[in-house]
């Protein structure tokens, strides 16, 4: 594990493997655990990065607003810090909007994979957001995060999701604090997001629209959108499918 600071602000994150780096970047409250799937099929030819957004797991939490344009200028205090040169960027709704700000304002980023990101908080379902916090009860925060069919068929999975969501993720003012992050979010000119980036959504998914999900991948330049059965962590539901096709697009890329 590592730190570093940014602000005044610890950042906290860890590294696993060698070769090209893959940042993971967390979705609303969610802790690292989020990524564990992905994280274990990565790992090896490629130098995982796991990070802890302000607010979550080891980072701190400071009092006041949060912005993406903020969470995206810690990131470049991380890759700095590790001495990351490229990168290649994997984030989630809050996420995958921090990837879209770094990619325009920053010269690390190489590729990005976007699951259930939108473009502009506006086109947020602020309400289903709310339901996502962990402050709701661990079994209500899940009615919009995943299926009832996924919850039905592994309950033991579910119940240590539970855990490690007690254990790591974002609650009370730092949970609203990234809420506020990503519905007064404004993408950059997205012509001028260049990077080849892959764009998936959850076709359930009450949170990010379906529309906004698929308006994101035909302004990227090189923007593409797949639909992926499931709600807002519909990644997490058909990791196996969906990390697959993650290396591919990766291996793809990496060796340019």
């Amino acid at each position: 594990m590592a730190t570093t600071t940014k602000d005044g602000v610890s950042l906290h994150y860890e590294t696993t493997g060698d070769g090209p780096t893959v940042v993971f970047l967390n979705d609303i409250g969610y802790g690292a655990w989020l990524w564990g799937w992905h994280h274990d099929a990565i790992a090896g030819p490629y130098e995982a990065l796991v990070w802890d957004l302000r607010g979550t797991g080891d980072s701190d939490a400071p009092s006041g607003a949060y912005s993406v344009q903020t969470l995206a200028a810690d990131l470049e205090a991380i890759l700095a810090d590790h001495g990351v040169r490229s990168a290649h960027l994997v984030g989630a709704g809050l996420g995958g909007m921090v990837a879209l700000q770094y990619a325009h304002e920053y010269n690390r980023a190489r590729t990005l994979t976007l699951y259930n990101t939108a473009a502009d908080g506006g086109d947020i379902d602020a309400d289903a957001l709310d339901s996502l916090a962990l402050d709701n009860g661990p079994e209500r925060s899940l009615d919009g995060a995943f299926s009832p069919q996924f919850r039905e068929a592994a309950p033991d999975l579910v119940d240590r999701i539970v855990g490690w969501r007690e254990a790591e993720d974002a609650t009370g003012d730092a949970f609203a604090a990234q809420a506020a992050a990503m519905t007064d979010f404004s993408a950059p000119p997205l012509y001028e997001v260049t990077q080849p980036a892959e764009v998936y959504y959850g076709v359930d998914d009450p949170v990010v629209p379906t529309a906004a999900a698929e308006s994101l991948a035909a302004d990227l330049p090189r923007g593409s959108a797949e639909a992926v059965e499931g709600r807002h962590l519909s990644f997490v539901e058909y990791a196996t499918a969906v990390t697959d096709r993650l290396v591919a697009f990766l291996d793809e890329y990496a060796a340019e």
